[in-house]
């Protein structure tokens, strides 16, 4: 069995909206963490400085992330007094979709299998 047919098989029971999301969106545990934190804070707006510093994280790992956090559709960043700043996206299928997938975090199978996924993805 090849590495990607062991992927698909692992994943073949994920929710396909939730599959997709991990593949295109929450593709580093970094992500996944800055997801949470948006997710749990949700009118958060804040420099990657004090988002890296709330989350116990290394700055340049989380600015890098929020970067692709904001490409994927995730956040938007805007300028504030010369400092740019990260906030969660006010589209409702986006905030279902996060949601729905940090209430599927909840069941362990679920999030053994995602973490699998992740892992695999980053190799």
């Amino acid at each position: 069995m090849t590495q990607t047919e062991f992927a698909s098989r692992r994943a073949e029971d994920i929710d396909p909206k939730l599959l997709e999301f991990l593949r295109s969106k929450v593709n580093s545990f970094v992500k996944w963490d800055l997801v949470r934190f948006f997710h749990d804070n949700p009118h958060a707006a804040d420099t990657a400085e004090n988002i890296a510093r709330y989350m116990g994280r290394d700055l340049a790992s989380v600015a890098d992330e929020l970067s692709g956090l904001v490409q994927s559709g995730v956040l938007i960043q805007a300028k504030v007094s010369d400092r740019i700043i990260f906030k969660l996206v006010s589209d409702p299928s986006m905030r279902d979709l996060i949601n729905a997938f940090v209430r599927a975090c909840d069941d362990r199978a679920f999030r053994v299998k995602a973490i699998n996924h992740v892992i695999h993805s980053m190799r």
